[in-house]
């Protein structure tokens, strides 16, 4: 099982990031010691599992704090490949709000 790390941010809940990267609440849980799923924090740092499989054709709306080489590693795509699918001159340099298509 592959898995990334995920810094929680304001507004996330664990059903929601399970909903982003294709996961239940109960694997979250199960690779954190994390033991009332209603109590996550802002700056928590936890592992979540992915699906590297991800149908292609997703639209992704970036974040403040997103990089480029972070939503690849997500997806299981390159830096490379999101810049050429989205027309980016340069992929270092993303705004949040930004749509990607992945």
């Amino acid at each position: 099982m592959e898995t990334v790390t995920y810094t929680v941010r304001k507004g996330d809940t664990l059903f929601g990031i399970a909903n982003f990267f294709g996961t239940t609440v109960d694997k979250i849980l199960g690779l954190n010691n994390i033991n009332d799923p209603s109590l996550i924090y802002v700056g928590e740092v936890i592992t979540v599992p992915v699906d590297t499989e991800k149908p292609t054709g997703y639209i992704y709306v970036t974040r403040p704090g997103d990089t480029l080489w972070a939503i690849a590693q997500r997806f299981g795509t390159s830096v490379e490949e999101l810049a050429r699918k989205n027309g980016m001159i340069n992929p270092d340099i993303i705004y949040p709000g930004t749509r990607l298509y992945i």
